[in-house]
């Protein structure tokens, strides 16, 4: 187990997978935040009754959100890390199965995989726990609302964090993911 954790460090230490992982986890997070963004809008527009109801809904988009972000992240990079191994392979005469290069990334893949799927998981989980809230604390609309919101702040969130990384000012790149959430909420609001 201590050489796992050594080298999860080890990669999260090297920029290159990092920025992969990091792109991942904020573009699916993205996605998962304005789809369960528009499930809210679209299920208290559509007079579903209860809050349990609007979860059920919503968890089911986690599992097929984070299923195709684990998933096509996983097939994805086997396809790249495999064409760049055959590549080196190549130029070096040699064969790199159970290579420290083939082991490296396939760590990589494994850790751009799970950070693929927990971007969604975030993004949706987040919005909808206003409803666990529903009957009890908050109505129907309320939570709708609190979810929004929560949701607006969650991207925000990772416009911050994606903003400071790139030296921009966090607060206006936090401001334009944010904006995506009320254009998605205002869309699901006025569709018929």
């Amino acid at each position: 187990m201590a050489s796992i954790g050594a080298e999860l460090r080890r990669l999260l230490g090297r920029g290159d997978v990092l920025s992969i992982a990091r792109r991942y986890f904020v573009s699916n997070g993205f996605d998962g935040t304005l789809t369960c963004i528009g499930v809210v809008v679209g299920a208290v527009l559509s007079g579903v009754p209860d809050g349990l109801t609007v979860v059920k809904i919503g968890a089911g988009a986690a599992v097929g959100l984070c299923t195709s972000a684990v998933w096509s992240v996983w097939e994805i990079e086997r396809a790249e890390t495999r064409a760049d191994i055959r590549r080196i392979e190549r130029a070096m005469l040699t064969d790199l199965d159970d290579t420290r290069v083939e082991r490296e990334r396939r760590g990589a893949r494994l850790l751009h995989a799970v950070a693929s799927g927990l971007g969604p998981l975030i993004g949706v989980l987040v919005p909808l726990s206003p409803f666990v809230l529903e009957g009890s604390l908050l109505a129907m609309r309320e939570a709708a609302l609190v979810s929004i919101a929560l949701g607006v702040g969650v991207l925000c969130a990772f416009g911050a964090y994606m903003g400071s990384i790139s030296g921009q000012r966090w607060y206006v790149a936090a401001a334009r993911m944010g904006l995506a959430g009320l254009v998605v909420a205002g869309i699901n609001y006025f569709l018929p």
